[in-house]
Order: structure tokens, then sequence, then C-alpha cells
């Protein structure tokens, strides 16, 4: 009997990070791979999602969200980057980042449209254009700099683009798209007629003179922008999955309108704790990006240390390293072995991309680890330096 999934998800059974966190688990290896923190989020935030259920806060919440997360979303986005949102019409709160991708996509685009990405691309957004009928176009940001060759940009759209899909700060490069760059981005998706859809949940992790710039906040920009972030990233708490998306009333109605079929509603009591950490503000912000850039450092400098190329990055939990010098001229293939071998597990950059050789020698770390983890895993990696 052939395979009853469908055509169009073929190749998607599972996912790159599936796979290496199961190797993880199988070998007992220091995780470096999946990006999820080894440590809760700010107790007040904890402290007010056990307080919510405490209330009775446990059934559905409204279809939108509960109201005071939709204003705190509202509120935040004014106060980070002066961008106004009526959280009754402009806010939708999702499961997580990933549903509100989801339905923007399945919204938005018809079979037969085009989706611009930048490869590499977290692996969700491919495998919804598929879901939708729709393709994907990419350009390639390529190690070590990740910047944007305009040409190859431009080539990718056409007269069937109907969105662009960008990721900033960008997983899995931990890129921070500068304002040309997304001046560039922007000057496109006007010429073309397209929506902008910007993934944005690492908007609080960026270190050093970086600066997050949400396309929202450009110049005409705002009638044509969805903007999703979620919970999970900032106050560490990826399996609550409370996100949101925000932009214009009647592209936001669009949303809700596949979002209600998806989950119809998710994270009762998560959803007014999410509000509180949002009010809670630049405290939690700046202490959340102090303790991260010195775990970037203390990654980075531990793998240059021990002779291996790798990236400074300006935002995101990740550092991408060549893995040359330790031996390998395949990512993936050290991805396999690294687990048992030496006890470490990475996710190969390879597994973001439609034509693997940019990134054949490329693997990506995660730093959002215990200082003694990321020591740990350093000590396991110089066995092969």
């Amino acid at each position: 009997m052939t395979s009853p999934l469908v055509a169009r998800m073929h190749g998607y059974e599972t996912t790159v990070f599936a796979e290496m966190s199961r190797l993880a688990v199988e070998t007992g290896a220091v995780n470096l791979g999946q990006g999820f923190p080894d440590t809760d989020g700010p107790s007040e935030v904890l402290e007010a999602a056990r307080r919510a259920i405490s209330e009775g806060r446990n059934q559905y919440p409204p279809g939108r969200g509960v109201p005071e997360l939709l204003s705190a979303v509202a509120d935040h986005q004014a106060e980070q980057y002066g961008i106004d949102l009526d959280p009754s019409r402009q806010v939708l709160v999702t499961a997580g980042a990933t549903e509100a991708i989801a339905a923007s996509i399945l919204a938005l685009c018809e079979s037969g449209d085009e989706v611009v990405v930048f490869e590499p691309y977290y692996d969700s957004y491919t495998a919804m254009i598929s879901l939708a009928g729709a393709h994907h176009r990419t350009c390639v940001l390529r190690f070590p700099d990740f910047s944007i060759d305009a040409d190859e940009l431009r080539a990718a759209f056409s007269a069937r683009t109907r969105l662009v899909l960008l990721n900033n700060p960008h997983n899995p490069t931990g890129k921070v798209f500068n304002r040309e760059e997304l001046q560039l981005i922007c000057d496109l998706a006007r010429e073309f007629d397209a929506w902008v859809v910007t993934d944005e949940v690492y908007e609080h992790m960026t270190y050093g003179d970086a600066e997050h710039i949400p396309v929202a906040s450009l110049p005409q920009m705002a009638d044509r922008t969805l903007t999703i972030s979620s919970a999970g990233k900032t106050f560490s708490v990826t399996g609550w999955k409370i996100g949101w998306i925000s932009g214009p009333a009647e592209a936001i109605t669009a949303v809700k309108t596949v979002k209600q079929y998806l989950t119809f509603v998710s994270g009762g009591p998560f959803q007014p704790a999410v509000a509180h950490g949002l009010r809670m503000g630049a405290a939690v912000f700046g202490e959340l990006r102090s303790s991260l850039q010195q775990k970037r450092d203390r990654l980075v400098d531990g793998l240059a240390g021990l002779g291996v190329s790798v990236t400074r990055p300006a935002g995101t939990y990740f550092a991408v390293a060549d893995v040359t010098s330790l031996g390998y001229d395949d990512g993936r293939q050290f991805c396999l072995d690294a687990p048992g071998r030496i006890g470490v597990a990475a996710v190969p950059l390879s597994g973001f991309h439609d034509d693997p050789e940019p990134a054949r020698k490329l693997v990506r770390f995660a730093f959002c680890k215990q200082d003694h983890v990321l020591d740990e895993g350093l000590r396991r990696i110089a066995q092969l330096s």
C-alpha cells in the first residue's frame, strides 16, 4: 500500500531537531542542538501562571486571546518600537509562533503562489508553504557573514510572489538584519505588492551594537506586515506555546479565520502569565540579553580556542561553526557521529537548505544552556581537535 501522506508533505516526515534530539537522548549526549533553555524563566512569570490556575482560569480563553495579553502585546510594541496597535483588532494570540506562521501562510497563500524565504530557513517554513500548495523561492545567506546578495534576492521575486517570510533575528545563523538589508527587502515587497510576515521570536536576544528593527516600524510597511513573536524564548517557557501575531486588522482577521480551525484556542492560564511578563519590561529583557551574551561568548571563545572557525552571532541562541578542523568535511555526518562518539549533539545547517552544498561543513550549536553544560560540551568537542 502506498503512503497515506499527501504528496506535498513527502520529505517532511520528521524534523532535523527531532532527529538530533533523539540521538542525544539515546546516547546521553550533551544537547547543544535543539534550541531550548535548560533552566526555567523568571519566577514572577511562573508564579503568575500558578495564580491563574488557582483562580480558575482553566477553560477556553477568548478566541483572540485574553484581553490583558492583547493589551500587553500592543503596549510592548508601542514602548519598544513605536508601533501603534488596536489590541482588540490588530493582535491575535496563537499556539506559539509556529501556529502563527502556519495560519498566516494558509490564510494568505493560494495554490501556486510563491513565498520568498532566506536560506538557511527554519524548517517549518517550507513545510507550511508546501501544505498551502504554494512554492518557496530562496535567497541564500552564506557563511561566515550571512549577508544578502541583492541580485539573488531580486531574482527570488516574481509576479507570483505573495509574501516574504523573514526570520529576524535569524535562526539558524544568529544573524540580525541591518537597516539597509531590511530596506532592500521592503522595497522589493512594495514593488511586487507582497506581504511581509516576520518571525521575531528572538527580538530581545541581540548582542553588542546589534539592533532589532521590526519591519512594521519602517516607512510604508505597517499596512503590509504581519509581525510574529512568542513567550517561549523571551521567558524561557518554550513548553507553554504562547505566541502572537499583530498587523493590519483585515489581515489579522484573515489569520484568525484559519487559526480557529487549527487549535481554536490554547494556554488559558498561561496567557495572563505572559501578559504579566511583558509588563515587567526592560529589566527582564536586559537580564536575558546580558546572560545570553555571556553564554554566547563562553561557547564561541571555547570553540575558537580549539581552532574551530565559528561565527560570533549578533542575536538568537545559536552559533554556526565549520567542523573541518574537527576532522569532518560533512556537518551532517559530524552530527550523526558526535552523540555516540564524543557525547555531544548539534544540528547540521544543511538541514535548513534546499541545496545543502553552501552549508555542507556547517553545524549549529545552541548556547542557551547552563555554563557547566557548555563547558562539558566544549571539553568533549576538544577530543576531536
